[in-house]
Protein backbone atom coordinates (compact mmCIF):
# COMPACT_ATOMS: atom_id res chain seq x y z
CA UNK A 1 0.00 0.00 0.00
CA UNK A 2 1.67 3.45 -0.83
CA UNK A 3 0.96 6.52 1.67
CA UNK A 4 1.40 10.01 0.14
CA UNK A 5 0.78 13.59 0.98
CA UNK A 6 1.49 14.52 -2.67
CA UNK A 7 -1.12 15.82 -4.55
CA UNK A 8 1.25 15.39 -7.57
CA UNK A 9 2.01 12.07 -6.59
CA UNK A 10 -1.23 11.00 -6.30
CA UNK A 11 -1.99 11.87 -9.75
CA UNK A 12 1.07 9.96 -10.86
CA UNK A 13 0.31 6.98 -9.18
CA UNK A 14 -3.64 6.86 -10.64
CA UNK A 15 -2.29 7.87 -13.99
CA UNK A 16 -0.45 4.40 -13.60
CA UNK A 17 -3.06 2.40 -12.48
CA UNK A 18 -5.49 3.72 -15.68
CA UNK A 19 -2.94 2.55 -17.84
CA UNK A 20 -2.65 -0.93 -16.43
CA UNK A 21 -6.39 -0.37 -17.20
CA UNK A 22 -7.83 -0.03 -13.36
CA UNK A 23 -10.91 1.83 -12.99
CA UNK A 24 -10.25 4.19 -9.90
CA UNK A 25 -12.43 3.38 -6.71
CA UNK A 26 -12.23 6.46 -4.36
CA UNK A 27 -13.37 6.71 -0.78
CA UNK A 28 -13.05 10.19 0.82
CA UNK A 29 -12.54 10.42 4.58
CA UNK A 30 -12.06 12.25 7.46
CA UNK A 31 -10.02 9.33 9.26
CA UNK A 32 -10.91 7.63 12.52
CA UNK A 33 -11.79 4.31 10.63
CA UNK A 34 -14.87 3.10 11.98
CA UNK A 35 -16.98 -0.20 10.22
CA UNK A 36 -18.76 2.06 8.15
CA UNK A 37 -15.79 3.48 6.09
CA UNK A 38 -14.37 -0.48 5.90
CA UNK A 39 -17.70 -1.27 4.41
CA UNK A 40 -16.96 1.52 1.81
CA UNK A 41 -13.42 0.24 1.10
CA UNK A 42 -14.95 -3.41 0.89
CA UNK A 43 -17.33 -2.29 -1.89
CA UNK A 44 -15.01 -0.32 -3.52
CA UNK A 45 -12.65 -3.75 -3.45
CA UNK A 46 -15.72 -5.74 -4.71
CA UNK A 47 -15.75 -3.74 -7.55
CA UNK A 48 -12.04 -4.38 -8.41
CA UNK A 49 -10.20 -1.34 -9.11
CA UNK A 50 -7.55 0.90 -7.91
CA UNK A 51 -8.89 1.84 -4.75
CA UNK A 52 -8.15 5.31 -2.58
CA UNK A 53 -8.88 6.36 0.78
CA UNK A 54 -8.11 10.29 1.21
CA UNK A 55 -7.59 10.96 4.97
CA UNK A 56 -8.03 14.86 5.48
CA UNK A 57 -9.68 16.49 8.39
CA UNK A 58 -11.39 19.48 6.57
CA UNK A 59 -11.49 22.59 8.56
CA UNK A 60 -14.14 24.10 6.32
CA UNK A 61 -16.48 22.17 7.12
CA UNK A 62 -16.22 22.39 10.76
CA UNK A 63 -18.30 25.66 12.59
CA UNK A 64 -16.63 24.88 15.70
CA UNK A 65 -13.07 25.18 15.94
CA UNK A 66 -12.61 23.10 19.37
CA UNK A 67 -14.72 20.73 17.28
CA UNK A 68 -12.13 20.94 14.89
CA UNK A 69 -9.67 20.44 17.07
CA UNK A 70 -10.82 17.68 19.16
CA UNK A 71 -11.81 15.67 16.25
CA UNK A 72 -9.91 12.32 16.13
CA UNK A 73 -6.37 11.57 14.59
CA UNK A 74 -5.23 8.35 15.18
CA UNK A 75 -3.28 8.00 11.53
CA UNK A 76 -1.36 4.80 12.13
CA UNK A 77 -4.45 2.61 12.95
CA UNK A 78 -5.87 4.03 10.08
CA UNK A 79 -3.10 2.91 7.99
CA UNK A 80 -3.26 -0.31 9.51
CA UNK A 81 -7.04 -0.74 8.71
CA UNK A 82 -6.25 0.40 5.34
CA UNK A 83 -3.70 -1.87 4.95
CA UNK A 84 -5.36 -4.70 6.08
CA UNK A 85 -8.36 -4.30 4.15
CA UNK A 86 -6.67 -4.00 0.99
CA UNK A 87 -6.40 -0.73 -0.25
CA UNK A 88 -3.97 0.49 -3.30
CA UNK A 89 -3.10 4.63 -2.36
CA UNK A 90 -4.03 5.99 0.61
CA UNK A 91 -3.74 10.18 0.33
CA UNK A 92 -2.93 11.69 3.37
CA UNK A 93 -2.22 15.58 2.93
CA UNK A 94 -1.44 17.94 5.49
CA UNK A 95 -3.31 21.46 5.46
CA UNK A 96 -1.25 23.56 3.36
CA UNK A 97 -1.14 21.09 0.82
CA UNK A 98 -5.10 21.25 -0.09
CA UNK A 99 -5.05 24.73 0.95
CA UNK A 100 -1.54 26.34 0.57
CA UNK A 101 -3.07 29.78 0.53
CA UNK A 102 -6.21 29.29 2.34
CA UNK A 103 -9.46 29.09 0.54
CA UNK A 104 -10.39 31.67 -2.03
CA UNK A 105 -13.30 29.63 -4.15
CA UNK A 106 -16.34 28.18 -2.51
CA UNK A 107 -18.63 25.34 -4.22
CA UNK A 108 -22.11 25.37 -2.54
CA UNK A 109 -25.73 23.25 -3.15
CA UNK A 110 -28.04 26.34 -2.38
CA UNK A 111 -31.57 25.21 -1.07
CA UNK A 112 -30.05 21.75 -0.25
CA UNK A 113 -27.53 23.28 2.33
CA UNK A 114 -29.46 24.90 4.34
CA UNK A 115 -32.24 22.28 5.94
CA UNK A 116 -31.81 19.44 8.39
CA UNK A 117 -28.32 19.50 9.78
CA UNK A 118 -27.47 22.61 7.33
CA UNK A 119 -30.32 24.89 9.62
CA UNK A 120 -28.17 23.89 12.88
CA UNK A 121 -24.33 24.02 11.14
CA UNK A 122 -24.17 27.27 8.65
CA UNK A 123 -21.42 26.50 5.72
CA UNK A 124 -20.93 23.26 6.65
CA UNK A 125 -22.14 21.71 3.71
CA UNK A 126 -19.91 24.34 1.98
CA UNK A 127 -17.00 23.27 3.32
CA UNK A 128 -18.11 19.40 2.40
CA UNK A 129 -18.85 20.45 -1.25
CA UNK A 130 -15.36 21.97 -1.87
CA UNK A 131 -13.04 19.61 -0.51
CA UNK A 132 -15.03 16.87 -2.51
CA UNK A 133 -14.83 19.07 -5.60
CA UNK A 134 -11.21 19.39 -4.70
CA UNK A 135 -10.33 15.32 -3.99
CA UNK A 136 -12.93 14.36 -7.17
CA UNK A 137 -10.22 16.73 -9.02
CA UNK A 138 -7.33 15.54 -7.51
CA UNK A 139 -8.12 11.79 -7.79
CA UNK A 140 -10.10 11.69 -11.13
CA UNK A 141 -11.93 8.54 -9.62
CA UNK A 142 -14.65 6.54 -11.93
CA UNK A 143 -16.93 5.64 -8.60
CA UNK A 144 -16.92 7.31 -5.25
CA UNK A 145 -18.38 5.88 -2.56
CA UNK A 146 -20.15 7.40 0.53
CA UNK A 147 -22.04 6.10 3.40
CA UNK A 148 -25.80 6.45 3.16
CA UNK A 149 -25.47 7.19 7.54
CA UNK A 150 -25.10 10.27 5.79
CA UNK A 151 -27.46 11.24 3.82
CA UNK A 152 -27.80 14.62 3.38
CA UNK A 153 -24.17 14.93 2.31
CA UNK A 154 -24.54 12.15 -0.19
CA UNK A 155 -27.73 13.61 -1.82
CA UNK A 156 -26.02 17.25 -2.19
CA UNK A 157 -22.53 15.74 -3.63
CA UNK A 158 -25.15 13.52 -6.08
CA UNK A 159 -26.58 17.18 -7.01
CA UNK A 160 -22.92 18.90 -6.70
CA UNK A 161 -21.38 16.00 -9.14
CA UNK A 162 -24.44 16.32 -11.79
CA UNK A 163 -24.69 19.84 -11.93
CA UNK A 164 -20.78 20.38 -12.88
CA UNK A 165 -20.70 16.94 -15.05
CA UNK A 166 -18.21 15.30 -13.33
CA UNK A 167 -17.68 12.39 -14.90
CA UNK A 168 -17.91 10.23 -11.62
CA UNK A 169 -20.81 8.05 -9.98
CA UNK A 170 -21.31 8.95 -7.05
CA UNK A 171 -22.55 5.46 -4.89
CA UNK A 172 -24.12 5.04 -1.90
CA UNK A 173 -23.19 2.68 0.46
CA UNK A 174 -25.90 1.09 3.30
CA UNK A 175 -25.40 2.47 6.69
CA UNK A 176 -23.84 -0.06 9.23
CA UNK A 177 -24.98 -0.25 13.15
CA UNK A 178 -23.26 -1.48 16.36
CA UNK A 179 -24.53 -4.73 17.33
CA UNK A 180 -26.53 -2.20 19.86
CA UNK A 181 -28.04 -0.67 17.54
CA UNK A 182 -26.15 2.69 17.50
CA UNK A 183 -25.08 3.98 13.82
CA UNK A 184 -21.44 3.98 13.43
CA UNK A 185 -19.35 6.99 13.73
CA UNK A 186 -16.41 8.68 14.35
CA UNK A 187 -18.15 10.94 16.94
CA UNK A 188 -19.52 8.04 19.63
CA UNK A 189 -15.74 7.61 20.75
CA UNK A 190 -16.78 10.95 22.81
CA UNK A 191 -19.90 8.80 24.24
CA UNK A 192 -19.68 7.25 28.00
CA UNK A 193 -21.57 4.48 28.58
CA UNK A 194 -24.17 5.85 30.28
CA UNK A 195 -24.46 8.34 27.30
CA UNK A 196 -24.30 5.83 24.76
CA UNK A 197 -27.18 3.98 26.21
CA UNK A 198 -28.90 6.60 26.16
CA UNK A 199 -28.11 7.66 22.57
CA UNK A 200 -29.78 4.17 21.47
CA UNK A 201 -33.10 6.15 21.74
CA UNK A 202 -32.28 7.72 18.26
CA UNK A 203 -32.23 4.14 16.69
CA UNK A 204 -34.97 2.65 18.31
CA UNK A 205 -37.08 5.88 17.48
CA UNK A 206 -36.30 5.81 13.79
CA UNK A 207 -36.30 2.19 13.29
CA UNK A 208 -40.25 2.44 14.59
CA UNK A 209 -40.92 4.85 11.78
CA UNK A 210 -39.02 2.42 9.86
CA UNK A 211 -41.30 -0.29 10.61
CA UNK A 212 -44.47 2.26 10.62
CA UNK A 213 -44.02 2.74 6.85
CA UNK A 214 -43.61 -1.01 6.18
CA UNK A 215 -46.63 -1.07 8.66
CA UNK A 216 -48.46 1.13 5.49
CA UNK A 217 -48.13 4.37 7.19
CA UNK A 218 -47.78 7.13 4.68
CA UNK A 219 -48.57 10.33 6.60
CA UNK A 220 -45.58 12.56 6.76
CA UNK A 221 -46.25 14.35 9.95
CA UNK A 222 -47.93 11.43 12.30
CA UNK A 223 -44.13 9.72 11.18
CA UNK A 224 -41.85 13.08 12.08
CA UNK A 225 -44.37 13.46 15.21
CA UNK A 226 -43.81 9.49 16.43
CA UNK A 227 -40.33 10.12 16.33
CA UNK A 228 -40.26 13.50 18.08
CA UNK A 229 -41.92 12.18 21.27
CA UNK A 230 -39.79 9.63 21.42
CA UNK A 231 -37.36 11.46 21.58
CA UNK A 232 -38.58 14.21 23.87
CA UNK A 233 -39.32 11.10 26.52
CA UNK A 234 -35.87 10.33 26.23
CA UNK A 235 -33.65 10.99 29.38
CA UNK A 236 -30.60 12.97 27.89
CA UNK A 237 -31.43 13.46 24.47
CA UNK A 238 -31.52 16.83 23.35
CA UNK A 239 -33.44 16.83 19.64
CA UNK A 240 -32.29 19.15 16.94
CA UNK A 241 -34.58 17.81 14.25
CA UNK A 242 -36.39 15.33 12.86
CA UNK A 243 -37.00 15.14 8.76
CA UNK A 244 -39.56 13.41 7.15
CA UNK A 245 -38.43 14.08 3.16
CA UNK A 246 -37.53 12.56 -0.39
CA UNK A 247 -34.00 11.38 -0.09
CA UNK A 248 -32.82 12.48 -3.44
CA UNK A 249 -33.71 16.31 -3.56
CA UNK A 250 -34.45 16.80 0.10
CA UNK A 251 -37.30 18.45 0.19
CA UNK A 252 -40.42 18.03 2.85
CA UNK A 253 -42.54 15.39 2.45
CA UNK A 254 -46.79 15.50 3.12
CA UNK A 255 -47.52 11.97 2.54
CA UNK A 256 -44.68 9.19 1.52
CA UNK A 257 -44.74 7.68 -1.76
CA UNK A 258 -41.94 5.80 -3.45
CA UNK A 259 -39.11 7.03 -1.55
CA UNK A 260 -38.31 8.58 1.77
CA UNK A 261 -35.99 9.60 4.03
CA UNK A 262 -36.37 9.59 8.03
CA UNK A 263 -33.70 11.20 9.38
CA UNK A 264 -33.00 13.26 12.80
CA UNK A 265 -29.90 14.89 14.59
CA UNK A 266 -29.60 14.75 18.70
CA UNK A 267 -27.10 15.71 21.04
CA UNK A 268 -26.35 13.63 24.08
CA UNK A 269 -24.24 15.35 26.74
CA UNK A 270 -21.58 17.34 24.54
CA UNK A 271 -22.10 14.75 21.36
CA UNK A 272 -24.10 15.66 18.40
CA UNK A 273 -25.25 12.75 16.55
CA UNK A 274 -26.99 11.69 13.58
CA UNK A 275 -29.33 8.89 11.78
CA UNK A 276 -31.53 8.13 9.58
CA UNK A 277 -33.94 5.12 7.75
CA UNK A 278 -34.29 5.27 4.41
CA UNK A 279 -36.80 3.33 2.10
CA UNK A 280 -37.10 2.57 -1.48
CA UNK A 281 -39.45 1.54 -4.12
CA UNK A 282 -42.13 1.34 -1.63
CA UNK A 283 -44.36 1.46 -4.29
CA UNK A 284 -43.47 -1.16 -6.08
CA UNK A 285 -43.00 -3.72 -3.25
CA UNK A 286 -45.77 -2.47 -1.28
CA UNK A 287 -43.72 -1.33 1.53
CA UNK A 288 -39.94 -2.61 2.30
CA UNK A 289 -36.73 -1.32 3.29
Amino acid sequence: MMVVERIREVRQRVREARTQGRRIGFVPTMGALHAGHVSLIRAARADGGFVVVSIFVNPAQFDDGRDLEAYPRPLEDDLEVCTREGVDLVFAPKREEMCPDGPKTTVRVPGMSETMCGAFRPGHFDGVCTVVAKLFAIVQPDVAYFGEKDAQQLAIVRRMAADLNLPVEVRGCPLIRDTDGLATSSRNVYLSDQDRRRALALSRALLEARDAVVGGERDAGKLADAVRRQLADAEGVETEYVAVVDPDTLDDLECVAENVLVAAAVRVGTTRLIDNVLLRDLGERGGGG
